[in-house]
């Protein structure tokens, strides 16, 4: 398992942006689709059609009744044209199988996805994959090596049918509970698809497992649910993508991940959300660090016309640690509210957060970030760094950290800066030899290289092939 420190190649720049590999849609053909806005008759007919146990039901409702009774939030990015009742909250394709051959999946969303790099990464350095399209999971297949020890890499569909007492046990219950927010609420009650991801005690999977989530229809959500549980002593790193093709009408992704790392364990979770700019982007992601555990986040957010994301790390345990590195994109018409919010609860804990923003063509990047040290969470270790970069008079960027210390044995550092390209640093670099646009795509290559370094590219080619899509623009 490679580590943060750990180098990968570097990345051209963020200059052009072409979109045509993930704007190429299929024919809608659901056979199965909701009427557009939350109901409880909508919830009863995606348990129904999943043919879920009565205590999943339950939950969804519950769920529901608390969506209905919650406001939205009061901060960030305005949700103004956000209409939740013009989201169609299920859909099912008349393909949509769960298969566990790559020849079993559908003609036109199988070329969906091999446009996106799936399975060629397959095959060549992953443990496993899933692929989901719309709101149910078309493939899944975990190398038989791994099922062999005791790895279950599952559709989270079939997880509550196969392994109901380990999803009673962790779904929205101890990581991120329904009351959480209204879109942690509008997830329980309309979540769909998703990843099982269990990892036995001892067990380290050198490669990583990859999950691909895709919204191809009009007015689309999506809710896929990911539920990691990762054994003492176990270590596993997990890659999700995500992408939608570009319409006239909003859609939404409310996602959610809950991590449980346990003790002495190691995970990484690495990101990158590209989704089109009519897409609202709010997604939940946490994870509870027990004693001596690591958890690290490492995520790109170059999509989607409004962002708000903040991925969160729990550290219960003693000494247990978290990495949050991150690079978000604001271009025109885009709100990226991005950041990282870390708990320290146990004794000698550690958290470090690196955060990258560039904002472009009146586009807005911004650092949101909470960390908060209980009392009793002695000898604790933050260290906060959020940089950005604005590239032209018209985009915007800001940093909004918050600092909660009631512990006085706590070391904390805090930096934040907000800059633009300087005509010194554009004329040593022309200078030398290169074009103004050769000169500033080098400058901002530089400023990301610390957190791109550290994205999985030498694992899955279509995160390889997304990231280069956002640098250059190369991609047709």
């Amino acid at each position: 398992m490679t580590t943060l420190t750990e180098r990968t190649k570097p990345i051209a720049s963020f200059q052009n942006i072409d979109r045509s590999r993930f704007d190429d849609k299929n024919k809608e053909r659901s056979v199965k689709k909701a009427t557009l806005g939350l109901t409880e008759e909508v919830v009863r007919l995606i348990s129904s059609e999943k043919r879920e146990p009565d205590w999943m039901l339950d939950k969804r409702l519950e769920s529901f009744r608390i969506y209905e009774e919650m406001g939205m939030p009061k901060f960030g990015p305005s949700l103004a044209k956000l209409d939740l009742n013009e989201i169609c909250y299920y859909r099912k394709s008349d393909e949509t199988t769960h298969a566990t051959s790559w020849e079993e999946v559908p003609a036109d969303i199988k070329r969906t996805f091999d446009r996106l790099g799936i399975p060629e990464a397959e095959k060549k350095v992953l443990a496993g994959v899933g692929a989901q399209y719309e709101s149910e999971n078309v493939y899944h297949k975990l190398h038989k090596e791994w099922e062999e020890k005791g790895v279950i890499f599952e559709d989270m569909d079939i997880a509550v049918q196969k392994y109901p007492e380990l999803v009673k046990e962790y779904f929205m219950n101890k990581c991120v509970p329904f009351r959480d927010h209204k879109f942690a609420a509008l997830h329980g009650a309309a979540w769909s698809g998703g990843t099982f991801l269990y990892i036995p005690k001892n067990v380290t999977i050198p490669m990583p497992l990859q999950a691909y989530f895709r919204m191809n229809a009009s007015k689309g959500g999506q809710f896929e649910h990911t539920l990691i549980i990762i054994e003492e002593g176990a270590q596993a790193h997990y890659i999700e993508g995500c992408s939608a093709p570009q319409y006239g009408m909003s859609s939404l992704h409310a996602g959610c991940v809950e991590v449980f790392v346990k003790k002495g364990a190691r995970f990484r979770y690495s990101s990158v959300e590209n989704w089109s700019k009519n897409t609202y982007n709010l997604n939940t992601k946490r994870a509870i660090v027990e004693e001596s555990a690591i958890m690290e986040w490492v995520g790109g957010n170059l999509g989607s016309g409004v962002t708000m994301l903040y991925p969160c790390s729990i550290l219960k345990g003693d000494h247990s640690r978290a990495d949050h590195l991150s690079v978000a994109f604001g271009g025109k018409g885009q709100y990226q509210d991005t950041g990282a919010k870390v708990i320290h609860i146990g004794k000698e804990t550690k958290s470090n957060i690196l955060s990258k923003s560039i904002s472009k063509d009146g586009g807005a990047a911004n650092y949101r970030g909470l960390v908060r040290i209980f009392p009793g969470a002695e000898h604790a270790q933050v260290s906060v760094n959020c940089d950005s970069l604005i590239l032209d008079e018209a985009s915007i960027s800001c940093a909004d950290p918050v600092m909660e210390i009631h512990e006085d044995s706590a070391e904390v550092s805090h930096e934040a800066k907000i800059g633009s390209i300087g005509e010194d640093e554009l004329f040593y670099a022309m200078s030398r030899g290169m074009s103004e646009e050769q000169a500033r795509a080098m400058i901002v290559q530089g400023f990301i290289e610390p957190i791109v370094k550290e994205l999985p590219l030498e694992y899955a080619v279509e995160l390889n092939r997304l990231i280069e899509l956002e640098m250059e623009g190369a991609i047709g």
